[in-house]
């Protein structure tokens, strides 16, 4: 299987702490994943198979993944900063996390792409500015 590249418009998003809180009912703790991560997790998942279709990476697969997060230009940004963050001179150190990016687009990808994100073996991440807020995502299966 060669690569697959998709892009997931809109502003970067990462994955969100779940919330553990105490069930009456169950007599036990629970946890949940926030409404804004799972519907950032299904969009992703969405934008993965309007590119790849049903294709899918073999079990024993291992995948590189690379994930280019471009974050909007702030509005109240200088003409002169605004052209060191278009041509990559200054990157976005804000929110999301890198970190979190990550875990959102992997954890999306699960039984979607591949069969866990454990096959994940090489990852390349980069944060930058862009007229247009988006995720870029290649995935690739490298020879054993």
């Amino acid at each position: 299987m060669t690569a697959i590249c998709f892009t997931v418009p809109g502003k970067p998003q990462g994955k969100a702490r779940a919330r553990t809180y105490y069930n009456a009912r169950k007599k036990a703790m629970s946890s949940t994943t926030p409404d804004k991560t799972v519907l950032y997790e299904n969009f992703i998942c969405t934008c993965y198979m309007e590119s790849a279709g049903e294709q899918r990476f073999p079990d024993e697969a291992y995948i590189k993944v690379r994930i280019q997060a471009f974050y909007e230009v702030p509005k109240s940004s200088s003409k002169v900063k605004r052209l060191a963050m278009l041509s990559g001179e200054l990157l976005p150190t804000k929110k999301p996390d890198i970190d979190n990016i990550v875990k959102a687009v992997l954890d999306a990808l699960n039984k979607v792409a591949y069969r866990d994100d454990t096959q994940v073996v090489e990852l390349q991440v980069r944060k930058q500015y862009s007229e247009r807020p988006r995720l870029e995502i290649c995935l690739e299966e490298l020879e054993a």
